[in-house]
């Protein structure tokens, strides 16, 4: 039972970060845009990062597609291995922390996801 409140629990608040950080990123909120610049990212990155967001978010709380799941974690793994470099480098301390936190949510809803969202579930190995 633990478990399953830890992926819920896990999972849930990432996703809900995902679609927000996906809306402000294809609304162009002024903060955004200004991080994005101050990143020395294009702006191109930020719609491409809020549609994969958007779209990782879904996979992440959708049943039945396990290896589309897959593809998410991988995904966010990624984004937020990038983030936290990039805000370190950049000297925005809190941002990394928060990037790492993202990451160790991850691994928790990763570790204690459900057999049935697995990619390989017990019984086919």
């Amino acid at each position: 039972m633990t478990q399953r409140i830890t992926y819920w629990a896990t999972t849930g608040l990432l996703a809900a970060d995902a679609i927000f950080v996906a809306i402000l990123y294809l609304s162009g909120n002024a903060q955004v845009v200004n991080a994005f610049v101050h990143l020395g990212y294009p702006q191109q990155l930020r719609f491409l990062l809020g549609i994969a967001k958007f779209l990782g978010a879904i996979a992440l709380i959708m049943p039945r597609v396990p290896r589309l799941k897959e593809w998410a974690y991988a995904g966010f793994t990624f984004a937020w291995i990038a983030a936290s470099i990039a805000h370190y480098i950049a000297g925005d301390r809190g941002e990394t922390v928060f990037a790492v936190v993202l990451l160790v949510m991850l691994f928790f809803s990763y570790a204690t996801r459900p057999a049935t969202r697995t990619w390989v579930t017990a019984e086919a190995a």
